[in-house]
């Protein structure tokens, strides 16, 4: 008796679903995922993603489309249907609708209606979902079936495996990257486990070995003095004298003798002979802050001491051996001032042979919590105060806050309101220290009052719109679920 056409198709799919196992990375899985997908469907539009963990505002880790302009995709990712897939990684279940169109769930989405989408069948990738599979029928066809929901769910099924198997995989070896690189790479004074924060890391554990110029860039307070001495202290210069230099600070008329020495009576009040810092700092590193701010003629100088390795202090005509190694920094825009004829074109490339930016606070905002953790127990140390600790209220408003100053202006911050704490006896270190209410008209609401107020009210409406479901609602208002737990308690709601 032979065998009829659908059961080969059965069997074949079958196989080739097994034959996924052995994918070793993520995105050739997903490769070879979207081709079966394309061949046993009638979608006209294929979209799978994974790695997101089902928190949105979690990007997804990877992602494949088939049949989609680069407009559409972006669609997809964004507004399009976002809500079937939202709904299909919170409820852990297949979504499908004959008529998206139709559909009461779907049809008033702007994306639904700009793109008459009909028929779809999305399935989550794992359990606890970590991906979708999204198919999108053409306007003009017939609707997906049951036939094409268990073969669809079979297939999910299936990656789910393969893909929670290989995303942990994956995580190990960034967790185990990360860990390396502190393992490595000693970078106490620097707090924080944000990937903007481990990508600058790692840039500086790979250039700390090696004795060529580095040029730390990024805004004021971020933290790149803090930088420059791990990478000294990570270098083979590390037992070696480090000696930091604020250039914007030293007179202009004696930077050049602070930093190359000068003879006696090599110019007025010069009555004996000034050693440099870069004689001082001899076999070890010498960091220039603020270097934008170097005058040119110093800058000559220090051009000659990074071409030739020497170099001839204030008033002298015999070159000395320089052995040190130039750390510098700035907050400026070098290639502006390049432009502007007010820094050496040739010293900008020679100080920026390996540039490394330390991002804003802004961009490492995961590592506020920690940071203000840290300032506040060193604030507590430094002043004698028995060790307060911050609320978890006071840690969620500084993780919202805007911190133009960066790390220093947290670091102050946290400063004054350990100072506030002690003196009112607290037994914490609550909002109100960190955040003085000031003096207000009265029947004036302040913007942060205002903002609190909105956050708080949107906030209790998601909840009760979603009977205190914290993964619809984390979904809804574009959360991760931890930090709507943080939110949740910071405002002390409590479920009915």
């Amino acid at each position: 008796m032979g065998v009829s056409g659908d059961a080969v198709m059965e069997r074949d799919f079958l196989r080739r679903l097994l034959a996924l196992t052995a994918a070793e990375e993520p995105e050739p899985l997903l490769d070879e995922a979207l081709r079966l997908a394309i061949e046993v469907t009638r979608a006209e539009m294929v979209y799978l993603e994974i790695g997101g963990r089902g928190d949105v505002g979690t990007e997804a880790l990877y992602w494949r489309a088939h049949g989609c302009t680069l407009d559409e995709i972006a669609s997809i990712r964004t507004s399009i249907s976002r809500g079937i897939i939202a709904r299909a990684l919170s409820e852990g279940r297949t979504v499908a609708t004959p008529s998206a169109l139709a559909d009461p769930d779907f049809r008033d989405q702007p994306s639904v209606l700009r793109n008459a989408i009909r028929s779809v069948v999305c399935a989550p990738i794992g359990q606890p979902p970590i991906g979708v599979v999204y198919l999108q029928q053409a306007s003009d066809a017939a609707p997906f079936d049951e036939r094409d929901r268990e073969t669809i769910e079979m297939f999910a099924r299936q990656l789910g495996i393969v893909a929670d198997r290989l995303l942990v995989r994956t995580a190990v070896r960034e967790t185990d990257a990360t860990c390396e690189i502190r393992q490595h790479f000693r970078s106490d004074g620097i707090v924080g486990r944000s990937p903007a924060l481990a990508s600058t890391l790692l840039e500086a554990a790979r250039v700390a070995p090696l004795g060529i110029s580095v040029l730390l860039t990024g805004a004021p307070g971020t933290g790149k003095t803090a930088l420059a001495r791990a990478i000294h202290a990570n270098s083979p210069r590390a037992t070696g004298v480090y000696l930091d230099v604020n250039c914007a600070a030293l007179p202009e008329n004696l930077i050049e003798s602070e930093l190359f020495g000068a003879e006696a009576g090599s110019f007025t009040g010069a009555t004996r002979k000034i050693v440099g810092k870069v004689a001082t700092a001899r076999g070890g590193t010498l960091f220039l802050d603020e270097i934008a701010e170097l005058p040119l003629s110093a800058q000559a100088k220090l051009l000659q001491l990074l071409q030739d390795r020497r170099y001839y202090p204030l008033g002298s005509s015999t070159a000395v051996s320089a052995d040190v190694r130039i750390i510098s920094a700035t907050n400026a825009d070098l290639k502006a001032r390049v432009a502007a004829k007010t820094f050496r074109e040739d010293l900008y490339y020679r100080l920026a042979v390996l540039p490394i930016e330390m991002p804003s606070l802004d961009a490492r905002r995961d590592d506020i919590p920690d940071l203000a953790s840290r300032f506040c127990m060193e604030a507590c140390e430094r002043n004698g105060i028995k060790p307060l600790q911050l609320t978890r209220r006071a840690l969620v408003a500084c993780r919202e806050a805007a911190w133009p100053g960066n790390v220093r202006e947290l670091a102050n911050a946290i400063e004054a309101a350990v100072a506030r704490a002690a003196y009112e006896k607290a037994t914490h270190v609550d909002e109100q220290h960190v955040f003085p209410r000031r003096p207000r008209i009265e029947g004036v609401e302040t913007y942060r009052e205002a903002t609190q107020r909105f956050q708080r009210s949107l906030l209790e409406d998601a909840l009760a719109r979603n009977s205190w479901n914290i993964t619809k609602t984390a979904v809804e208002l574009d959360l991760s679920r931890a930090y709507l737990h943080d939110l949740i308690a910071s405002f002390e709601l409590h479920r009915p």
